[in-house]
């Protein structure tokens, strides 16, 4: 074997490990996708019927009245969750429907924080939303949902902190102590985004392999046969 077939054939392999990678990738993506779907419309339904049951509750004490925040569920819930499933449909698998996904599940957790009135139990809403984004294993997703909780706890915690924080004058820096614990799980997630990356690849480099070793035993087997044909001996 020459080295130019030597080069030829390591880029054969290279090429068919790409290939079965992105296949792999692009399988697991448009699952995620569909997952997110599902729980996007799931979410939609709890907000409404929690704004609808218990959030008068959770802002107007024991009168129940149809609050205003049925209306903001129903209307903004709606708003977060019609384009990511229609994305996910039309245009699954692609960076925008992931991206997308990505804002929205946190708007969406923001939702819930503002309907239970900032319970602080709600906000671990967030961090299991970000424990769901990484099964896309890109770590370019947590960065875009990141991004958008940090921007919108700052925002809404100078316009309206009572709706984020459950108190009317919260400590300045109170998002920070937020973004940081956010921060704190990425760090992890995108350690396993890239592990699961190398996972895959890895996995595809096994395949081409097992399929380079076949397809030198048939060619053995082949040539064996074509010689004991000119001689012939029959098997």
């Amino acid at each position: 074997m020459t080295a130019t077939t030597f080069d030829h054939d390591q880029q054969d392999s290279a090429a068919r490990i790409d290939t079965l990678f992105q296949e792999r990738w692009q399988v697991r993506l448009k699952k995620v996708d569909r997952m997110f779907a599902m729980l996007m419309i799931a979410q939609w339904i709890f907000a409404v019927l929690f704004a609808l049951f218990f959030s008068p509750y959770a802002w107007s004490g024991k009168t129940r009245v149809l609050h205003t925040h049925v209306y903001v569920a129903l209307f903004m819930g709606a708003a977060l969750t019609l384009l990511p499933v229609l994305l996910a449909k039309y245009r699954a698998g692609t960076p925008l429907t992931r991206h997308v996904i990505a804002i929205s599940q946190m708007l969406m957790s923001a939702l819930l924080i503002h309907l239970t009135g900032g319970r602080i139990e709600t906000h671990f809403h967030v961090f299991g939303s970000l424990a769901f984004l990484a099964f896309y294993l890109d770590w370019r997703v947590l960065i875009t949902a990141t991004v958008t909780v940090a921007s919108e706890h700052f925002l809404r915690g100078v316009l309206w902190p009572e709706s984020i924080y459950g108190v009317t004058n919260p400590e300045w820096w109170r998002f920070l102590e937020h973004a940081f614990w956010v921060a704190f799980e990425d760090v992890v997630l995108i350690w396993g985004c890239l592990t699961g990356m190398r996972d895959l690849k890895s996995a595809a480099a096994q395949q081409v392999a097992v399929e380079q070793l076949t397809e030198r035993e048939q060619l053995k087997t082949a040539a064996l046969e074509m010689a004991l044909a000119e001689f012939g001996v029959t098997t």
